[in-house]
């Protein structure tokens, strides 16, 4: 794969060498979790040997995608194994946001499943790819067929074009629903009380759990990590959707003008898009029951559980729209770019 204006043809049978590698070991980590009675999902190992039967069906994937185009049925084995590593993924943004901001994550093991979960979806995304034709070289040739491009294309001299006006609507919606989040985490930062429970009942609570130095000593200066997290994760659906977002501005040392290249808005993107849309459409979901009275609200650190349901909320509210929106942004950016 290069930037140089899309996609080129690349090494199938190296894709394909990587995938088996990674599928023994994938295969051989899940065996040996379930083996040593260390569950990966749940209490249960029952589980683990799932990744046994995903890893051992990927290395054979791999072992068959051998030199050019893999046939049309490996193609889409590959796709569908790609879709359940990335399912196995799921968890790793938290991982990666714990392990910035507290003492460590909350099972080794688990945290490692994400990441080769991840690896692997990676892995298996660009050998089903692998042997594909190269696209036209000229991005703003291959972005005129594309009809997110619009009008916008017309003008080769203006650089590079933005999403559609849809995906920025959605970029805009899925920005918007941070802000509830935001405020309210700047405002327990800042000392205040919301849904019954003061700034300093939180601080105490995360001091509790093993929160990391970073993370107290941004709180007291009344900056919520999370929050700047959120701010961090707008800035990034708004260049996914922006032509800033594929060249450096001008204002940027050393890098302005220079292109972005591709992996490094795309990476996050994917990443956030595939832990936080499920993360929060499920959460969501649970709200509704627990509205309804069909399941059971635990109060947490909270007085009530009607203020652990009201923050829950907000901050799944804000997961939901956002990883939906990024997925949307993520999309649109990988088909202008390509």
């Amino acid at each position: 794969m290069t930037r140089s204006g899309g996609w080129t043809s690349g090494s199938p049978g190296t894709a394909g060498r990587a995938v088996a590698v990674w599928g023994v070991g994938y295969a051989v980590f899940g065996a040996a979790c379930a083996l040593g009675g260390t569950p990966l999902f749940g209490t249960a190992v029952g589980p683990d040997w799932a990744l046994v039967v995903v890893g051992s069906a990927a290395a054979a994937a791999g072992a068959a995608a051998g030199p050019g185009r893999p046939r049309p049925v490996l193609r889409r084995a590959l796709w569908l194994l790609c879709g359940l590593a990335g399912a196995g993924a799921f968890g790793l943004l938290m991982d990666v946001i714990t392990l910035l901001l507290a003492q460590g994550v909350d099972s080794g093991p688990v945290a490692a499943q994400h990441a080769l979960a991840a690896l692997g979806a990676g892995l298996l995304a660009v050998a089903a790819c692998s042997g594909a034709p190269a696209r036209v070289p000229a991005r703003a040739s291959a972005a005129a067929s594309d009809r997110e491009v619009g009008a916008a294309a017309s003008d080769r001299t203006a650089g590079p074009a933005g999403a559609s006006r849809a995906v920025r609507l959605a970029a805009v919606a899925g920005s918007s629903a941070f802000v509830p989040y935001i405020a309210m985490k700047l405002f327990w930062a800042s000392g205040g009380t919301f849904a019954g429970l003061s700034g300093a009942d939180l601080r105490a609570a995360a001091e509790r759990n093993g929160a990391s130095g970073l993370w107290l000593t941004l709180d007291s200066w009344g900056l919520d990590p999370t929050a700047l997290l959120a701010l961090l994760g707008v800035l990034l659906l708004q260049g996914l959707v922006r032509p800033w977002g594929q060249v450096f501005p001008g204002r940027t040392p050393w890098l302005a003008g220079r292109p972005v290249p591709r992996w490094l808005p795309l990476a996050p993107a994917v990443l956030g898009a595939a832990t936080l849309a499920p993360y929060g459409v499920v959460g969501l979901g649970w709200t509704l029951l627990a509205t309804a009275g069909v399941v059971e609200v635990p109060r947490g650190d909270f007085p009530t559980p009607a203020d652990t349901l009201l923050v829950a909320r907000i901050g799944l509210g804000a997961f939901a729209l956002y990883g939906v929106a990024l997925a949307v942004a993520a999309r649109s950016y990988w088909r202008r770019t390509a």
